[in-house]
Parts: C-alpha cells; structure tokens; sequence
C-alpha cells in the first residue's frame, strides 16, 4: 500500500512537471502564431528598431525601440536602486540582526510582495509623482525615474530573500577561518561572504530584472506613457507591457495593431525566458559549488 501511494505521489509530480512545461510551450506558440502574422506585411527590422509607434495612424507605424529603450531605461533604474538595497538588507538580516529581530524583518519583506502593484501604482501617483515633480522642476512627475522607483521596491522582497539564502548557504567554517586569520566582522562579510556567494547574488539580480520588465500596472499608472525615444530617466517613456495593457482592449480582433501587440508579447517572452535562464544558470552553479565543498 505504500510503495502504491509513492509510485502515485511521484507520477501526479511527474504530471505536474510535464503539465508546466506543456503550458509554457503552449502559451509560447500561441504567441507565435499571432504574433508572427504581422510579419507578412511589416518588416521584422522595421518593427524592432521603428522609432514611432503609431498604429492607428494611416498608414499605420509599428516600430518598438521606443518601448524597448524605456523598458530597458525604468529596468535599469529600478535595479540601480533595488540591488545594493537588497544586497545590504539581505546582509543585515542574515548577518547582523539578531535572532528575533531577523525573522521580524524577514516577515516584513515578504509582506512587500503581497501588496497589489496597483496599489503600488495608486502610492506612485500620489505621493512619488508630486515629489519628483517638485523637486527636478518638471512638468510632470509621471517619468522613467518614478517607474524606477516603485518597481525597484517591488523586486525588493525577491532580491532580498534569495541573497539572504544564498549568504544563509555559505559554509560557518568560512566565517570561522577568516574570523580565526584576524579578519574583522566587516572584512569577512566583504573578503569572504560576498564572494562566496556572489553566484546566488547575480541570480537574485537577474531574476529581480525578471520581475520589473514583465510588471505591467504599476508602469502603465506612473511612467506617462509617451512612446517617445527617451533621453532622460526624467522623462515620461511607455514600456512593452504598458502598451499591451493599454491597447490589447482597443485593438480590432485581426488587425495589425492586435498582431503587432502579440509580436510585442514575443519579445517580452524571449527577454523573460533569457533572463530566467541565465538565474537558473548561476543558482545550480552555486549549488553545484558548495556540494563540491
């Protein structure tokens, strides 16, 4: 009865695996076969290195370099901020608070990604907006660098929980041999710590660029969503999703503005399947690594 019970148990697993992978493979064709119909009347180099996005305009423009710059411009900014704040939250929970405060802290960061972006969003307008707009003397507060802000926040808690583990899953005797040597508590967490997990730190990096690209509503609500080639992190830019989120329901079923938004749909799912490999990539290697050791 119970080998039954396990063979049961492992083959639902093994469904469950297959079943993923199925979905992915599934949602990744019917992308193509949308996405790839515009391409019978739009060029592929015009369409990825266009710089208008007009497509209700006649005759009708697709170009996405505009939309990937600012995806690109919000991304970078959020990730400027939010890794050396999750590398030195994550230091300070793992490291340096005590016991009962750490697991306080720990709590508190995973209650940041329970939060709806679209509340997120809501913060943005009404707080962040207002500052930025008093401080930099602009017309609007709505820019790249208020996207950057809020999303940095959002891929926070991601970042900050994989890099304590990472950090968490480096050897004591690598603490006690360099605090034995002479080593301060400062320069063992800098000369040895940090390097030791330097592999777990880059896959909390790439997986937190994972989270900002494909965020979508907090984007949409405070960037100011010109599809504009930006110049500036000050300036109002329009992300890939944002344009989905705002056009999908105005398109006409069939038209090449709804096949132009799936195409767009293809390269944020190769950006995403990129960014996931190479986290996957470093995460096994520092599995990997301490194994051997």
């Amino acid at each position: 009865m119970k080998r039954t019970t396990e063979w049961i148990i492992e083959k639902l697993i093994f469904i469950s695996g297959i079943g993923s992978i199925v979905f992915v493979a599934l949602i990744f064709f019917f992308l193509l076969k949308e996405g790839l119909s515009l391409f019978a009347s739009v060029n592929v180099f015009s369409f990825l290195f266009g710089v208008n996005w007009y497509p209700i305009s006649e005759p009708p423009q697709f170009g996405i370099l505009p939309l990937i710059l600012g995806s690109l411009l919000v991304t970078l900014g959020a990730v400027v901020i939010a890794v050396p704040l999750g590398i030195a939250s994550a230091l300070y929970v793992a490291e340096v608070a005590p016991k009962w405060l750490s697991e306080i802290l720990k709590s508190g960061i995973e209650l940041l990604a329970a939060i709806p972006s679209i509340v997120l969003g809501f913060i943005g307008i009404a707080t962040l907006a207002p500052f930025l707009k008093n401080v930099f003397n602009l017309p609007s507060g709505l820019t790249a660098l208020a996207g950057s802000i809020m999303l940095a926040f959002m891929a926070m808690p991601t970042i900050v929980s994989i890099i304590e583990d990472s950090i968490n899953s480096v050897p004591r005797s690598y603490r006690e041999g360099s605090l034995a040597l002479g080593a301060t508590r400062w320069q063992t967490i800098y000369r040895v710590i940090l390097p030791a997990a330097s592999s777990g730190i880059l896959a909390a990096i790439m997986l937190g660029i994972g989270r900002v690209i494909g965020e979508t509503m907090a984007v949409l609500m405070i960037t100011g969503n010109a599809a504009i080639l930006p110049t500036s992190i000050l300036q109002p830019v329009r992300t890939l999703t944002a344009t989905i989120a705002a056009e999908m329901g105005e398109a006409v079923s069939g038209s090449e503005h709804y096949f132009a938004l799936f195409a767009i749909g293809i390269v944020l799912f190769v950006i995403s399947f990129i960014i996931n490999l190479v986290a996957d990539f470093f995460m096994n290697r520092n599995k990997k690594r301490n194994k051997k050791k």
